[in-house]
């Protein structure tokens, strides 16, 4: 099992290396992993209501995981209360683990939550179904489903 000090070495690298505005990214496996060495580790899940009731979620404790939408569902428009809602989920000084479908909307919140004095925000790299196969299929090439992690479905 990679422990928690050497993902974090990770994380922090690909940040630096990337120029990252935020901590770092971790991969699905390492995110899972931190998850499970330190519970103070929170999963900050920014898809919508209906993404995580129709697609699944992350089987974490309810301690571990929030969910504060980045967008809105149906009308697809920025959340205006995301960093209230984010606020009332997470403290500043907490290790948050930002989760979306693909990875694009997690940098977001991510980056937006660092600017707004959260300390350790980090992209989980290619999210929870990934990119799109040639089929177009999802959760077939990457993400938290395609790497066997524990996760409960619609």
């Amino acid at each position: 099992m990679t422990t928690k000090d050497a993902v974090l070495t990770s994380a922090t690298q690909r940040a630096q290396s990337g120029a990252l505005p935020y901590a770092g990214a971790v991969t699905p496996q390492e995110a899972f992993a931190l998850l499970q060495q330190d519970p103070g580790v929170r999963l900050v899940d920014v898809r919508t209501k209906a993404e995580r009731d129709w697609i699944g979620f992350p089987t974490l404790p309810a301690s571990q995981q929030v969910a504060v939408q980045w967008n809105l569902y149906p009308e697809s428009t920025p959340n205006p209360a995301f960093l209230e809602q984010l606020a009332q989920a997470a403290q500043k000084n907490e290790t948050l683990l930002f989760l979306c479908r693909s990875g694009v909307r997690s940098r977001h919140a991510a980056k937006l939550a660092t600017e707004n004095g959260y300390l350790h925000c980090f992209d989980i790299l290619e999210g929870f179904e990934g990119n799109k196969d040639a089929a177009g299929h999802r959760k077939t090439v990457e993400g938290w489903c395609h790497a066997g992690l524990p996760w409960t479905g619609a």
